[in-house]
């Protein structure tokens, strides 16, 4: 299966991409992970892309695009691949497109993890950091047995600038344009799936091999 996984930050994208690497015994293939994979290997993308990054700009398409082609090249891949964090505009979309056809290959489905966006909100801002030990928790989902206190080691709970509401609010309005925008995207292509991603994390991974299962029989 080739697949991509969509979805704001607080949607539960992560968990899920575990679960369906576990289950599909396909990798997962995040935009990070391809970046720092490419700058140890010293590829020369890889190089050009730490060229960008070390000056604190954006990295190219065409860089990008030939860092996801490296990629899925090699052999884990060869029988399917979960593609998260890429791509993230149209034309990072027509590109991986051109790409797959030019190897006879092409998307099974993309998977659209949406939750609403104020518990968006309320998930990303109810996380708390231990000053001490680093422990993380959330107010709402993994409470301290003390309020402000860490169960590890007893240091004080604390809120990151990046989890404040203001913060949450304005990384997801971004997030949410690109988002839409690639949703419309391969829906109009007919291999968009929906899931609904509120509940359990295993009612959600239910949902999500159901429409695997149902691109399969597209």
């Amino acid at each position: 299966m080739n697949l991509i996984l969509l979805g704001l930050p607080g949607a539960g994208k992560g968990t899920q991409a575990e679960r369906i690497h576990a289950t599909y015994r396909i990798p997962h293939i995040s935009t990070g992970d391809m970046f720092r994979q490419a700058v140890r290997d010293e590829t020369p993308l890889g190089k050009e892309a730490k060229s960008y990054m070390d000056r604190g700009e954006l990295v190219p398409d065409y860089v990008t695009i030939g860092i996801v082609e490296e990629r899925l090249q090699k052999a884990d891949a060869a029988q399917g691949f979960l593609l998260d964090g890429f791509p993230r505009t149209v034309a990072q979309a027509e590109a991986l497109d051109a790409l797959l056809n030019g190897a006879g290959r092409s998307l099974d489905a993309v998977l659209y993890v949406y939750v609403p966006y104020d518990i968006l909100v309320e998930r990303l801002t109810g996380r708390r950091v231990c000053k001490q030990c680093g422990a993380t928790y959330h107010i709402i989902f993994n409470p301290p047995k003390q309020e402000g206190i860490c169960d590890r080691c007893g240091g004080p709970l604390y809120q990151r600038d990046d989890d404040r509401p203001e913060t949450v609010q304005r990384r997801l309005d971004v997030n949410q344009k690109e988002t839409d925008t690639l949703v419309r995207f391969y829906r109009e292509r007919g291999i968009l799936k929906e899931i609904d991603g509120l509940g359990s994390i295993d009612e959600v991974f239910e949902r999500i091999q159901q429409a695997i299962g149902d691109a399969r029989n597209d």
